[in-house]
């Protein structure tokens, strides 16, 4: 019982050093307790640097209480206090308490966008711009701390993230995009946002990814990957919300800077005729004629290929016929006979996928061209064709987790195979960004105890070890 009171006594005591905030924006500058507050402040700031928790948090309490606003020139007093309250509430496991850290983070964020907006804290050359670009910055954190770490309803979470945008404008931060993309797919899907404010965000999100990815050098990578995470989040919902026009405007660009990959022409023209464009469509027109003209070119360069690299003619005569394990066994009669390793690469990658494509014998298929990498060093098929398997069976491969791991165990094999062989790259990179959509769920990694870079086994018949990336 004496615990018990004295934990509750603790709650009321760290909760009224937070609510009292008569004097929120208060500074230290000429008080009376100015020097208790310096000295509080400095302490608190070299042992949170040095991990000391404990003595931390009593300074911070103290330096918050004196001083909320320190001397005007910094928020620290409110960050620092987040920072503090978000480690607490990571270690909470009483419910009421870790209830209790989330009113104080959220208040802690409202009191320091309250003081910036009052001016009674002072950002770095006093301008308009560097005020907003700071609210934005502090509505940005508060949103993205909102989603993923105190769950608050989505209602206040896109006020939240909207405010974000309100002041930072394009300088928007890309930790945004995410919580943001996954709030309206799902408020879409509930039908509690129209598909119209559904495109209308979208598009505004991208405007800001454009805009860092071509200004912002520090940190337009961290765009670019947010904007791929934003645009797998979308493609569940992004066929029955955009148009034609739309999916033009997106994947023009894209086709225009990929000439020279006819996979990109082939998704780019597949996708914007499945998404209503007309047939008569100046760029249908355009695209389809390109995509004929590779198709013959690629089709006889393909045919030649296949005759050169496959001496044995019985063997291609039975896989004609479709008569594929008679084809298997003739490749192999010549393999026998073949001296020259590149040769013999070939033929064991025709048999890994007559065996896959058209036998569905997988392990059997893997072993095999696995085996024709081995004769043929820095050749990326062998391993495209492993990566197709492994695609391919995924949905057989337990439940959406499994599955999961499944598609990053293909994803490994077309980054490898474009690792060692640059002809594949463009091949590996179209399968690729067909697949980010369909990386593990970072929730229900949370719910198996699965953390970002750790080690999985992929279960079925694959039986892989991966790295774990989330979406």
């Amino acid at each position: 019982m004496k615990v018990q009171l004295f934990i509750c006594a603790t709650i009321v005591y760290l909760s009224a050093a937070v609510v009292s905030v008569n004097a929120q924006c208060d500074t230290w500058i000429g008080k009376p307790t100015q020097s208790d507050a310096e000295n509080a402040h400095t302490i608190y700031r070299q042992s949170l640097k040095s991990n000391e928790f404990e003595l931390a948090f009593e300074n911070w309490q103290i330096a918050y209480k004196l001083a909320p606003a320190a001397d005007g020139n910094r928020d620290y007093h409110y960050t620092d206090g987040i920072e503090i309250y978000k480690q607490k509430l990571s270690n909470a496991t009483d419910e009421k308490l870790k209830q209790e850290y989330g009113e104080i983070i959220m208040r802690l964020y409202d009191e320091a966008i309250s003081c910036y907006k009052s001016k009674s804290i002072k950002v770095k050359g006093d301008t308009e711009e560097a005020l907003n670009d700071k609210l934005g910055y502090l509505y940005g954190r508060k949103a993205y701390d909102m989603f993923y770490i105190i769950n608050t309803p989505y209602a206040q979470t896109i006020e939240a993230l909207d405010n974000s945008i309100k002041y930072a404008g394009d300088k928007a931060e890309y930790i945004i995009m995410d919580p943001y993309g996954r709030i309206i797919v799902w408020e879409y899907k509930e039908g509690r946002m129209p598909k119209e404010k559904a495109v209308e965000l979208y598009k505004r999100l991208s405007q800001i990814s454009e805009y860092n990815i071509a200004n912002n050098e520090a940190l337009s990578a961290g765009y670019q990957q947010a904007q791929a995470s934003m645009d797998g989040i979308f493609a569940e919902i992004e066929k029955e919300i955009f148009d034609c026009n739309f999916f033009k405007e997106k994947l023009i660009p894209e086709y225009e800077e990929n000439r020279d990959d006819p996979q990109v022409l082939k998704r780019v023209l597949a996708t914007l005729k499945s998404q209503g464009c007309a047939e008569t469509d100046s760029v249908i027109i355009k695209l389809d004629a390109e995509w004929k003209v590779y198709a013959k070119e690629e089709n006889e360069r393909l045919q030649a290929e296949f005759e050169a690299n496959n001496p044995a003619a019985a063997a291609k005569a039975a896989y004609d016929d479709g008569k594929y394990n008679e084809a298997i066994s003739k490749y192999r009669q010549a393999i026998a006979d073949e001296t020259d390793s590149d040769k013999k690469a070939t033929m064991l990658f025709a048999i890994a996928s007559i065996e896959f494509r058209k036998l569905s014998q997988y392990s059997q298929a893997r072993n095999t061209a696995l085996a024709a990498a081995k004769l043929k060093p820095n050749w990326g098929r062998p391993y495209m064709l492993i990566g197709d398997m492994y695609g391919k069976t995924a949905r057989s491969c337990g439940d959406s987790w499994n599955q999961r791991l499944a598609i990053l165990a293909a994803m490994d094999k077309y980054n490898y195979a474009k690792s060692i062989d640059g002809s594949v790259a463009g091949e590996a990179n179209s399968r690729l960004s067909n697949y980010y959509g369909s990386l593990p769920d970072k929730s229900e990694g949370f719910m198996r105890g699965a953390s970002e870079g750790q080690s999985a086994t992929v279960g079925c018949w694959i039986g892989e070890t991966v790295r774990l990336r989330f979406k």
